[in-house]
């Protein structure tokens, strides 16, 4: 079993709570169901967003999909004049059996934009 490390990231609509949480939820989601992982493997996960987002945590989304004892933390991205707007990022650090080849990194929405070079 090795230690990988799973990028994913989204674009949120508008910077409103229900808009993060789901955003949040919907990324997390995503990444766990496309590298066949379940809350078990988390380590952590650090979240961030860009600092038009502050309606909200992303942590919050995570706990109430219950990720309980899973240790998580919130950051603001720097703000880079010129960055796309209202982007939620998290960097989970898992225990799995696949390579990093293997690691299928999740963009989803206006973040797509973000890796052109990962498939969708």
């Amino acid at each position: 079993m090795a230690v990988r490390a799973v990028r994913g990231a989204t674009q949120v609509d508008r910077d409103e709570r229900e808009h993060v949480l789901a955003a949040t939820a919907e990324v997390l989601l995503a990444v766990l169901e496309r590298n066949g992982l379940t809350s078990e493997d988390l380590i952590s996960v650090l979240f961030t967003s860009t600092p038009d987002l502050t309606s909200e945590f992303p942590a919050y989304a995570a706990r109430q999909l219950g990720l309980q004892d899973v240790p998580l933390m919130c950051a603001s991205e720097i703000d880079v004049p010129g960055a796309m707007p209202r982007v939620l990022r998290l960097l989970a650090h898992v225990e799995t059996t696949a390579s990093r080849a293997e690691i299928k990194h999740v963009y989803l929405h206006g973040a797509a934009a973000l890796r052109t070079d990962l498939p969708q």
